[in-house]
């Protein structure tokens, strides 16, 4: 992104570049934060504006530095705006701008997954963690593996959510929620 100018618009494949992050999170991002909006050209060509790298810049950061999940960071999107996170993007402290209480990271909940009939069976599938604080009786490995941990559990959470939109698509008669 060096050749271009600051002002320039990108094309999806630079975005991915920048942030290290495949295409396809970025196209998935889109489907989770509809502030994000990118030009669309002939053959449906992605086109981002400086304002939208910045955002993509801010949601990576969030999500993947600050250990939040989508919800959580759709209700920062919602409570303080794009422009919050576009500040985020572009190198501003977190928290800064019009601190929310309900905007602090929201952790992931074990849900039961149906299993793979369509009976609905509340069994758990043995990928799911708890991601519940640590107590202070067990070690705290999160320094030790720092932001390894974050993009696991951002990881997690984006599969989870793949995945219950999936069974709602292969199994209607469960329903999107159900899951």
């Amino acid at each position: 992104m060096d050749t271009k100018s600051p002002d320039a618009f990108r094309t999806i494949s630079e975005v991915a570049d920048d942030l290290d992050i495949p295409q396809h999170v970025l196209r998935f991002w889109e489907t989770r934060f509809t502030q994000i909006k990118p030009l669309k050209r002939g053959g449906g060509r992605r086109y981002y504006r400086p304002d939208d790298v910045a955002l993509l810049k801010g949601i990576r950061r969030l999500l993947y530095g600050e250990g939040y999940t989508i919800k959580g960071l759709q209700r920062i999107l919602k409570d303080q705006g794009p422009r919050h996170v576009q500040a985020i993007g572009r190198g501003a402290p977190i928290g800064v701008q019009a601190p929310v209480a309900a905007a602090a990271p929201v952790p992931a909940q074990r849900r039961p997954m149906p299993a793979g009939g369509a009976d609905g069976a509340d069994d758990e599938l043995p990928w799911q963690l708890d991601m519940e604080p640590v107590q202070p009786d067990e070690p705290d490995h999160r320094a030790e593996f720092g932001e390894d941990l974050l993009l696991l559990r951002a990881a997690l959470v984006e599969m989870t959510e793949c995945q219950r939109v999936l069974r709602g698509v292969l199994q209607p008669e469960l329903g999107g929620d159900a899951v």
